[in-house]
């Protein structure tokens, strides 16, 4: 087994390179938890890059405007189509942001009306490794008062032959987790924890 490596998708528009520990904190969190071999190093690859596509699992954030250009709206079809995984986590967990309007408009271009979806919270990403009885975890983001100050109690999927393809959170869990690891000590309850089951549910998924 090739050992799993974080991707972060690198778009012209926008910006990308936000919490920027998460992705170390959440490998971690994947050698505490599991036994998937790990590639410790974060890759940050263009979306117009080839390079998307030897990917298993790739993370795009922002907190500005989403908007592709026409060979990276067709690199993120064919990756989502032919099998990736992308989480995407909308860092001002605002439905009426900027990031939010522009990225689900971008998904109705990409992808047709209608495509990007609510969830169930029965789904069986909640139980993929850990389980989430009550859907997606709150994030202590969510009600500080900046964005759009409501829990968001569910996410987003644009489903590809009945497996998630594209995972969106308005709940910034990339803030969330944006923390040395070794401060998890310090949590009642690890709360990367989620971001296991994303990534347990990405790669056993296809």
């Amino acid at each position: 087994m090739k050992p799993f490596f974080f991707t972060r998708i690198q778009y012209t528009s926008g910006n990308w390179d936000t919490d920027q520990r998460m992705p170390s904190n959440l490998l971690h969190s994947l050698v505490e938890y599991t036994t998937i071999p790990i590639d410790e190093k974060e890759k940050v690859v263009q979306l117009n890059s080839n390079e998307i596509f030897k990917s298993p699992f790739c993370y795009l954030s922002g907190h500005k405007l989403v908007e592709f250009s026409t060979q990276e709206r067709d690199h993120f079809r064919r990756y989502v189509q032919n099998g990736g995984f992308v989480f995407v986590d909308d860092c001002n967990h605002d439905i009426d942001g900027l990031f939010a309007k522009s990225f689900e408009q971008e998904m109705e271009r990409t992808f047709g009306p209608k495509a990007l979806q609510k969830i169930p919270n029965n789904h069986p990403l909640y139980h993929s490794f850990f389980k989430f009885e009550e859907g997606p975890p709150t994030t202590s983001f969510e009600l500080n008062g900046w964005g759009d100050d409501l829990v968001h109690d569910y996410l987003k999927a644009i489903t590809i032959n009945g497996r998630i393809g594209v995972l969106y959170s308005n709940k910034d869990y990339g803030c969330e987790w944006d923390y040395d690891f070794r401060n998890k000590r310090f949590l009642a309850v690890d709360n990367t924890r989620f971001g296991v089951n994303i990534v347990v549910y990405a790669l056993n998924a296809n």
